[in-house]
């Protein structure tokens, strides 16, 4: 990835001592959010991390992490309800788990209450020969069946980056598949510029998930993409939207949608037209959130050498997206999650690194581009152990899970309030 480089100053943070009044100029002023930060409600101690957050029915809200126990890497859940957090639970814990700062297990709910899980396993003794495993649990995750397969391809190569979202009766889910990396030193090494070890693109599949553990055909959505930047899945109207970033013959790696349900999905388009030519994969994958017809994006880009955040929406269920809105302040290290809200208007939450500590900050945004004041969330690290925040909004609330590196830190989660 290229270095990044300070390119404007940046703008006041407003910290958690006051609440952020989220209103910019022009539009945004006529219609206010306030968020309030609470403070953190939950945390595992050091060296937890990884963490991924999920919706469950009446407002539930549901954490994956990883914590090792007895030093083997371990699966963990807990659920948010009225009551509060449940006691953390372990989901699964094996040597063999394959543990990465970017690539972290998610969960989903099914309609019917199911609880799917997955991770990542090391299925061979090179750097990325791991493929994605599932987990069902029908007693809110007090037991869980024995792990199964994600997908049909059994080679030892690199299999994850995952999304889900419920769908139908069970779920959707895509994922980065590089069955056609087979044969590659390493188990699929990640090889950009035609090098001679290269036989095979990075793809992005889909395929459902029933409650019963029952997986629906593999449907290629794209043979070419980059190889180790995160997916997204989204619900709008009676349709999905997958994003990932592309990757074409020249090496461009702009951020690509396709739109579509089952085994019909239409041709990728992109979502801005960035124009980032890098010779390797940055790492840093888009966000989606929608509903009805409405959709919003946000994603990294490093075009120029210049580290930018932008969102951009969407009136007509991805088909189409509004100009790019620059979110950032300057120098940002992307890791993006975004959420929409009622009014139209979305939270995004990023890393922004900075001359003091690298810092954990949500904006919001409206599609005639306003901006808010930035709030700050965390301090963290710009490490690559800091990882990813995610997002979750629950009812009136937005929640915010990240990882604070080093001792004394590990995984925390601060609720945000909503309100007019």
């Amino acid at each position: 990835m290229r270095n990044l480089k300070r390119v404007r100053p940046g703008r006041p943070v407003r910290s958690l001592a006051v609440a952020a009044l989220l209103c910019g100029c022009s539009g945004a002023a006529e219609r206010q959010v306030s968020l309030e930060p609470g403070d953190v409600e939950f945390q595992r101690p050091s060296p937890s991390g990884e963490p991924s957050l999920a919706p469950g029915a009446d407002g539930r809200a549901i954490l994956t992490w990883i914590e090792p126990e007895e030093d083997v890497p371990a699966l963990r859940v807990a659920i948010r309800d009225e009551g509060g957090w449940s006691a953390p639970r372990t989901v699964w814990a094996s040597e063999a788990m394959f543990v990465n700062w970017a690539d972290f297990p998610s969960s989903v709910e099914m309609p019917d209450g199911t609880l799917a899980v997955h991770w990542l396993e090391k299925v061979a003794d090179a750097p990325y020969a791991y493929h994605v495993m599932l987990a069902l649990s029908s007693d809110g995750g007090m037991t869980w069946t024995e792990p199964f397969r994600a997908h049909d391809d059994e080679s030892p190569t690199e299999h994850g980056f995952v999304s889900m979202v419920p769908w139908g009766d069970g779920a959707g889910l895509t994922w980065l598949d590089a069955r056609a990396m087979a044969g590659h030193a390493g188990g699929g090494e990640h090889v950009a510029g035609g090098g001679a070890a290269e036989r095979g693109a990075m793809s992005v599949r889909f395929r459902t998930l029933a409650a019963d553990g029952h997986l629906g055909p593999e449907v290629l959505l794209d043979d070419r993409t980059c190889e180790c930047c995160q997916t997204a899945l989204a619900r709008v109207g009676d349709g999905l939207v997958a994003a990932y970033r592309d990757r074409s013959e020249a090496e461009v790696r702009d951020i690509a949608v396709v739109r579509g349900a089952g085994e019909r999905w239409t041709d990728p388009a992109p979502v801005s037209t960035d124009g980032w030519v890098i010779a390797g994969c940055p790492v840093n994958g888009p966000q989606l959130s929608g509903a009805e017809g409405a959709l919003v994006s946000a994603w990294y880009t490093g075009v120029d050498g210049t580290p930018q955040v932008y969102v951009a929406f969407s009136s007509d269920g991805g088909a189409t997206f509004g100009p790019r809105i620059r979110i950032d302040e300057g120098l940002p290290l992307g890791r993006v999650d975004i959420e929409r809200l009622d009014d139209g208007s979305a939270v995004v939450v990023w890393l922004e690194a900075s001359d003091r500590t690298p810092r954990v900050l949500a904006r919001r945004v409206l599609p005639d581009g306003s901006l808010a004041t930035p709030l700050l969330i965390s301090e963290t690290a710009g490490e690559r152990s800091s990882g990813f925040p995610r997002m979750l909004r629950t009812g009136d609330q937005l929640l915010v899970a990240w990882t604070i590196p080093g001792e004394g830190g590990g995984v925390r989660v601060r609720a945000v309030q909503l309100s007019d």
